[in-house]
């Protein structure tokens, strides 16, 4: 595949959410412009500003104006802030533009007030304010350090179906906008500085890639540009072995396939969006995750499916016999149980299509080799509904005793460990169960079944610290097994 020379580069929230944050933005794409020939800049809103805008909607539609009232101060502030700190020649335009945007969340949260309720089609329009009002600041200081730039809004690039708060890219027509819009900004010698987490349908209604998407926008446009490599620009030095606040050893991973790390996305680790991997994965694009705050650190790059096994760490040497652990909290295990299963065709398929019906997410399935019951997790605050539909649904079977029960656990974690090849090596389900007994932890449900680079497990919420650390030692000193 022939080298286009363009860079994509996705910054986040608390890369871009400080002054110290800005000024490091600044050194990086600086670098990144002597370096490549085209550079597109990807940003997230300020942090935690997504968060002040979906909450301020939400009061509104309940009668409660205060947390608006808040955050459109926090917006008029900290935007400012940043541009009198870096003090760009265009600022009193700046300023105007800036004006409008916070003057549109004023006008839309109001009218959520009046109407009593935030469709998601409105709470789209307010929650993407974030990153306008991002980008149009970040371009101005880099224009300021002697780097042209020019904001774009990915309404006018990323074109979307109308699934509000979760919205498909069209990939097509979006590749067709993108080079309308961003080639000619090139020829000028600029770099675009890209909205991420929002769209438009091809009609221009604004859209929303659902939350964290900035990382998908960075990918999407990454895709269609046909850019070398993608960057994702953290405030930690690439994909961990672990939460660093559960374990305090945990390193950077310096290599991960995709699938390994679609593996880490899904089940809790937060560096990357879930939706991210897979347009750069079709594409065979190479990404990196990178620190912000610490440009020097290689981080962890993401490529092809490495065809050897490879558990070195940073500094090369032999690890151990997995190579990350990670978590998802939150969930609850709903089990069904009934020794009238056994046996009777289309039981799952009843089950899983009543849950669908609430909207729900599975992450989790085991069933007992028995046929007697079968295991499930769904987010905690979706149990009720599942339950409530499941025994509808099942009324009949529960009053004929062909199904016993169906009932929900106490809130639960759902640890996965993520080995490569996991399939072809021997002993490494035997470490890991081996290693949790030693800690005295009690399994409580496991899936394994053909994936080649995970194992994930339900453990008590009240065992997850102690999950982590065991399991997190066979990241690191973990015996060497047969491959």
């Amino acid at each position: 595949m022939a080298k286009t020379n363009t860079l994509v580069m996705k910054f986040g929230g608390t890369s871009v959410g400080s002054l110290e944050g800005l000024a490091q933005v600044v050194k990086i794409v600086r670098q990144a412009t002597r370096d490549w020939r085209q550079v597109v800049v990807v940003s997230s809103a300020f942090s935690k500003v997504t968060d002040a805008l979906f909450e301020s909607a939400q009061q509104a539609a309940q009668g409660n104006q205060v947390p608006f009232a808040q955050t459109l101060a926090m917006l008029t502030k900290r935007h400012h802030q940043a541009l009198q700190h870096f003090a760009p020649t265009d600022k009193a335009q700046v300023l105007e533009e800036l004006d409008v945007l916070i003057q549109n969340f004023q006008n839309l949260v109001q009218a959520i007030g009046v109407l009593g309720e935030g469709t998601p089609r409105a709470l789209d329009a307010v929650v993407g304010l974030g990153e306008c009002l991002a980008v149009r600041v970040i371009a101005a200081i880099l224009s300021s350090q002697g780097i042209p730039a020019q904001a774009v809004d990915a309404t006018q690039l990323i074109v979307s179906d109308n699934q509000f708060q979760a919205s498909v890219p069209l990939m097509r027509p979006t590749q067709e906008t993108a080079n309308q819009v961003l080639v000619p900004l090139f020829k000028q010698g600029l770099v675009p500085v890209v909205t991420g987490f929002i769209a438009a349908t091809a009609e221009g209604i604004p859209t929303t890639l659902g939350r964290g998407g900035s990382d998908y926008s960075a990918a999407i446009l990454g895709v269609v540009l046909d850019a070398d490599e993608i960057w994702i620009w953290t405030d930690v030095d690439g994909v961990m072995t672990a939460d660093p606040r559960l374990a305090k050893d945990a390193r950077t991973i310096p290599e991960l396939s995709y699938r390994e790390v679609s593996e880490l996305a899904y089940f809790g680790a937060r560096v990357l969006h879930p939706k991210t991997i897979r347009p750069v994965v079709e594409a065979g694009k190479i990404l990196k995750v990178l620190n912000t705050f610490n440009p020097s650190h290689p981080g962890t790059i993401i490529t092809d499916d490495l065809s050897e096994i490879d558990l070195r760490n940073e500094n090369g040497q032999q690890g151990g016999i997995i190579k990350a652990v990670t978590a998802v909290r939150g969930v609850q295990l709903i089990t069904v149980e009934g020794r009238g299963m056994l046996g009777v065709p289309g039981v799952a398929a009843r089950i899983f299509s009543a849950v669908a019906t609430t909207g729900a997410t599975v992450p989790f399935i085991t069933e007992a080799s028995s046929e007697q019951s079968l295991c499930f997790a769904v987010p905690a605050d979706m149990s009720d509904a599942v339950l409530t539909v499941l025994e509808k649904s099942l009324a009949h079977e529960i009053e004929n005793r062909n199904i016993d029960r169906v009932w929900v656990s106490e809130e639960v974690v759902i640890v996965t460990a993520v080995c490569p090849q996991m399939r072809y090596r021997w002993g490494v389900a035997g470490k890991i169960f081996t290693a949790l007994a030693e800690s005295k932890v009690n399994v409580l449900a496991i899936a394994h079944g053909s994936s080649e680079v995970s194992i994930s497990l339900v453990v008590n919420v009240s065992d997850l610290e102690t999950t982590i650390q065991a399991l997190h030692q066979l990241t690191i000193n973990g015996q060497a097994l047969a491959g």
